[in-house]
């Protein structure tokens, strides 16, 4: 009797045991989403807060688009690095220290003298973010199975355009009240909140059993090797290996529609300002209001193209293809005389947010679930930085091609242009395949 009450009681420990770790992961989607929405709050802000930066300092459209491509030069090769280390160490410190870097640059930066010197500390919190962005990718992908994975992608990717939210609410009235300089220690103290709660209430789900490659999926060896006793020839090899992942087919895809869909994001945050106040007419405080629709639009966006992924018969990168055909006809409509009504232009701009920016969501969700097992975190590093080429350039190539012919048509042409092909490069009809 006594050993069948033992072996009851420890099945109900182990049942309270699962049923706690189901709920915790919802902490860990909390936890992961305001850590990206704090560490991108300022970035998110600049935007909307163009008209005040080009007035204070004299800036051009393509400088301005600079600031931002800025804060993205560094993650070009930290994306790569911070995933290596996330299959290497701990999430915890290595998205919470990265976060504290983003904070600091920030807080130092409300000293700097002028541009110069901003776009010195916009490279600094590029390397603190580049663990921010992969690190809560993977700390979700590794809480969620994959009949909740979009969804709860969608969710912590939600957080970016969270704090564009946010950011494109308070920091224009901050920097008209206080000057562009407060903006940077508002935005320096929100990414130490994000910091703090991240290194408090992340922790790495219960140890599950090793894949067939015999590999667990933190990427950490079992047999207690050392990793960092591999000889160096050896790693490279290794590292090489890895790097073919760019060759499969289902990475090809995934590459071509991020770099395409991020050029269509960077498109919408450094031009939606812009374009309304001087195409349309509306006052930059309006303006800079519809920016916050906009990325509200992309949060709503970034959850429920997420989910619909969840369900889609059709695999996941069909809500990308989706995204990519929405988008191109929106930047059409922007090019033609009805982009040139401000109430239709407002419209159109929440329809490029929801998709434009949404898009992230169910991407990023099967960029995680097409990586090799145990190699999660440098498929996203990977994939991640390749993006990066084109959110450093897109900004002010799409500044500068404004500036040089005085209109915002061929920007938006480029963009639907080159969105459109990636929709044809990439589509291919289902043939009786599972789903990808």
């Amino acid at each position: 009797m006594t050993h069948h009450t033992d072996v009851r009681q420890a099945a109900e420990d182990g049942g309270g045991f699962l049923l706690r770790t189901r709920r915790y992961r919802w902490v860990i989607l909390g936890v992961a989403t305001l850590t990206q929405a704090t560490s991108g709050f300022f970035v998110q802000g600049i935007g909307a807060m163009s008209a005040h930066l080009q007035r204070d300092l004299h800036l051009s459209t393509a400088q301005l688009g600079l600031l931002l491509s800025a804060a993205q030069l560094v993650p070009l090769i930290g994306l790569s690095v911070a995933g290596e280390l996330l299959d290497r160490h701990n999430e915890r410190w290595v998205v919470g220290i990265g976060a504290c870097v983003v904070a600091v640059s920030l807080g130092a930066g409300s000293m700097a003298s002028g541009y110069a010197s901003l776009l010195l500390v916009l490279l600094i919190v590029g390397a603190g973010y580049s663990t921010v962005q992969p690190g809560g990718s993977k700390s979700v992908a590794s809480w969620f199975d994959a009949s909740q994975r979009g969804l709860a992608m969608g969710v912590r990717q939600a957080g970016l355009p969270l704090g564009g939210v946010l950011a494109a609410a308070v920091l224009p009235l901050l920097a008209a009240a206080l000057g562009w300089r407060a903006t940077l220690v508002a935005g320096g103290l929100v990414a130490l909140l994000g910091a703090v709660v991240f290194m408090c209430f992340y922790r790495r789900p219960p140890a599950q059993s090793p894949p067939r490659d015999g590999v667990p999926r933190d990427g950490v060896p079992r047999d207690g090797a050392s990793r960092d006793a591999e000889p160096r020839a050896s790693r490279a090899a290794r590292f090489g290996a890895r790097l073919r992942m760019l060759r499969e087919p289902s990475m090809v895809k995934i590459v071509l529609s991020g770099t395409c869909l991020v050029s269509v994001h960077s498109g919408i945050g450094v031009l939606t300002v812009l374009y309304l106040h001087e195409t349309t007419s509306v006052g930059a405080g309006p303006a800079a209001l519809v920016f916050v629709a906009a990325q509200a639009a992309g949060v709503a966006g970034r959850i429920c193209l997420a989910a619909w992924s969840d369900r889609s018969r059709s695999g996941r990168y069909t809500s990308v293809l989706t995204c990519m055909v929405a988008v191109t006809a929106g930047m059409v409509a922007l090019t033609t005389p009805v982009g040139r009504s401000p109430v239709a232009a407002c419209l159109l701009f929440v329809w490029l947010g929801f998709f434009g920016i949404g898009w992230y969501g169910p991407w990023v969700a099967h960029l995680a679930e097409s990586a090799p097992p145990g190699r999660t975190g440098f498929a996203l590093g990977l994939a991640m930085s390749v993006n990066q080429i084109a959110v450093i350039l897109a900004p002010p190539a799409l500044g500068l091609l404004k500036d040089l012919t005085g209109s915002f048509v061929p920007a938006w042409g480029l963009l639907a242009a080159m969105t459109a092909v990636t929709v044809t490069v990439t589509f291919r009809p289902r043939s009786g395949r599972a789903r990808e």
